[in-house]
């Protein structure tokens, strides 16, 4: 349903059909919790990836929560951008960076200071094209968590980014904390990928 959902949302208005999302992969961190999420040996055999992610951070802070680093074949240099508009309800705010060494995935991970431990936040991220060598690859993603412990104020989140490397396929794939340190238990995330 999620990727019925997505497609609506990101692509042309139709749903797509239930088979056109094949599982590649999913990570669900254990006790001790985890540094980073990675995927490795990505198959070349889809149009697009689809990431569905559900958890949190152990960043702790009195209000807000963490994000995810999104970054594409081990690339740690300035060849990203990214964009975002975000709103919880009372304010809305947006932004840009045109040099980020990755893409943020906003509002990934509740922090657990403010009471809310128990609350996991959802994230839906789009990867297109990643097969092509000739041009940029592009992601889009939908995010939202809980920021309070009275479950009255949530925040969504959509963000677009991209990576400036056209001459490579997206083999790998790594997802690591913003602000804290590792992913929490039950943290989970899967890696689709979408026919074309």
């Amino acid at each position: 349903m999620i990727g019925c959902i997505t497609a609506g949302l990101f692509s042309t208005g139709v749903a797509a059909s239930t088979n056109a999302y094949e599982s590649i992969a999913t990570v669900t961190v254990g006790i001790g919790g985890q540094s980073s999420i990675d995927f490795t040996s990505i198959p070349s055999t889809y149009k697009h990836l689809q990431i569905r992610a559900i958890g949190r951070s152990n960043y702790a802070i009195s209000t807000g929560g963490d994000y995810a680093k999104l970054r594409f074949n081990s690339d740690t240099a300035t060849n990203y951008s990214l964009h975002y508009i975000q709103g919880d309800g009372a304010s809305v705010a947006a932004g840009a960076t045109a040099s980020s060494s990755w893409i943020n995935i906003l509002r990934f991970a509740v922090n657990l200071a403010d009471g809310v431990s128990s609350a996991m936040a959802v994230s839906i991220t789009d990867i297109l094209d990643y097969t092509s060598v000739n041009k940029n690859k592009t992601v889009r993603s939908l995010s939202g968590m809980e920021l309070n412990t009275g479950n009255t104020q949530g925040a969504i989140d959509f963000q677009s980014g991209a990576w400036y490397n056209s001459a490579n396929a997206i083999t790998s794939i790594s997802l690591t904390p913003g602000n804290g340190t590792l992913w929490t238990q039950n943290t989970q995330v899967a890696l689709y990928g979408i026919k074309g």
